[in-house]
């Protein structure tokens, strides 16, 4: 896959596919792990390990996309990642109220699940955040883009909303998780 990139002599975002991505696996683990450590997360090494158990198999699904940033020295600063939500889906199950099937049919096209966004706390406030998701909703194909956040960040959440999302409603993700709001952005009519 040919790299999208759009630098500012400091921070490069790239557009990878699901094999280059695999390869910066260590890197995407640092920036969850700083970037989660802080509240509301709380996050330490289980969630960590947690988080990117499954990290293989998704980069190995079809359309996977992440955008990355990149900082001096090739450090990993940034991600977003996802790959779009097929029929068989479960993410419309675990909210709390039920959704009208219009909205929550999924078909491998409709809706690009993006499962990670997050930035080094170093490296925020620099508007990194907004161009990795700029960058991947511009590279995306899908109608929409779907994803979980904890209401009570924030930022994230205003960030979300200054972007176009609005929610969806309220799930419990998995087991023992938080609840989390699910927002949807329309991408395309």
């Amino acid at each position: 896959m040919s790299e999208q990139a759009q630098a500012d002599g400091e921070v490069a975002v790239r557009v990878l596919d699901g094999e280059a991505t695999a390869q910066l696996e260590e890197g995407l683990k640092e920036v969850f792990a700083q970037a989660f450590a802080e509240p509301p997360y709380g996050e330490g090494p289980a969630d960590v390990d947690r988080a990117f158990r499954r990290f293989r198999s998704h980069t190995r699904k079809a359309g996977f996309l992440a955008a990355v940033a990149f900082g001096p020295g090739g450090q990993v600063v940034g991600m977003a990642f996802g790959y779009p939500l097929t029929a068989t889906t479960r993410w419309w199950d675990t909210l709390t109220e039920a959704v009208p099937d219009d909205v929550r049919t999924e078909d491998g096209k409709r809706t690009f699940g993006l499962f990670e966004l997050a930035v080094r706390p170093a490296w925020r406030r620099r508007g990194i955040a907004t161009r990795l998701h700029t960058v991947l909703t511009e590279a995306v194909t899908n109608d929409r883009v779907m994803l979980n956040s904890r209401p009570e960040a924030t930022a994230a959440q205003a960030a979300y909303r200054a972007w176009g999302y609005h929610c969806a409603g309220t799930a419990i993700p998995w087991d023992g998780a938080a609840p989390h709001h699910v927002l949807l952005l329309e991408l395309r009519a």
